[in-house]
């Protein structure tokens, strides 16, 4: 029908040219942004899937790195251990010779300045190894193994990026019986200023030092132990993250190739609707030309 006041086709061609335009942009903003999902409208469903894959992806991500902050804590810890280790193998040394009937009392003498020089050092290690500005085994003021990172009894590691996923190791009740066997074995290592007499006790002083060796061999352990199981936690860390961030890439990346063929598309179906719009607006021409 032919009128004046309504042209269905014109209505029609701009009620298409609308859609066809907001389509066009959606391909456009997706394009330009690399996503496909840029708002709540996009993907209602996929956001908030994605968005709760990112806030594990990013605790996951912290989560690595205080692993290797751990893992960098206890190699700390170790490294100082693996000295004490060779110091009081030095001082079993002194002891032994000292026990034997050939060492004058002079020899004892010099042999005990060396022992009380390592008990020295001994107890600088344990005062002042320190990881971040915080001192790993005592105060910094005693050698009675508290006040420092590894005293704590539960020494606990965020190792996920929810609340349940930590990882506890007790350091504390090694770290104890070491620092009793070594005030033990060496009366300077608790009082730096006040000489010992081991070297006049010799064979006494050789069992005290193999307990001391023991003790410190067994804390060596535990910081070894907890710093592989760190590593391994590492290890899935990356595995959960990286499938993780795949899964969200999924729901949130825009696939250029389809992008691009959808946006030619509608750039096509913009033109075909423009040029029929102008056609359908020259209807109205016919009705007037019946009246010449």
């Amino acid at each position: 029908m032919l009128s004046l006041h309504t042209n269905s086709a014109s209505l029609s061609a701009q009620a298409s040219i609308g859609s066809t335009n907001k389509s066009l942009g959606t391909s456009l903003t997706r394009l330009s942004t690399g996503y496909r999902v840029n708002s709540a409208m996009d993907d209602a469903a996929g956001l908030q899937i994605a968005t709760r894959l990112d806030a594990q992806t990013r605790g996951m991500a912290v989560a690595q790195r205080n692993t290797q902050n751990g893992i960098s804590m206890m190699q700390t810890a170790e490294g100082a251990f693996s000295e004490v280790t060779s110091i009081l193998q030095r001082m079993k040394d002194l002891a032994t010779e000292s026990a034997t009937a050939s060492s004058t009392t002079d020899d004892q003498t010099a042999m005990q300045a060396e022992y009380d020089a390592l008990g020295k050092e001994l107890s600088n290690i344990v005062k002042n190894t320190s990881f971040g500005g915080k001192q790993l085994f005592s105060s910094g003021t005693t050698t009675d193994g508290t006040g420092g990172l590894l005293s704590s009894a539960t020494l606990t590691f965020q190792i996920g990026a929810s609340t349940g996923e930590t990882m506890a190791v007790d350091t504390q009740t090694q770290l104890t019986a070491l620092t009793t066997s070594l005030s033990a074995a060496t009366g300077t290592y608790a009082t730096p200023g006040t000489p010992g007499a081991e070297m006049t006790t010799g064979n006494a002083t050789i069992g005290l030092l193999d307990t001391a060796l023991k003790d410190v061999g067994t804390m060596r352990s535990v910081l070894g132990a907890a710093s592989n199981r760190l590593d391994h936690v590492f290890n899935n860390l990356q595995n959960m993250s990286t499938n993780t961030e795949a899964a969200k890439g999924r729901i949130m990346d825009v696939d250029y190739a389809t992008e691009t063929a959808n946006m030619t598309t509608k750039q096509m179906l913009m033109q075909a609707g423009t040029a029929m719009l102008k056609q359908s607006n020259s209807m109205s021409q016919l009705a007037l030309s019946l009246m010449q």
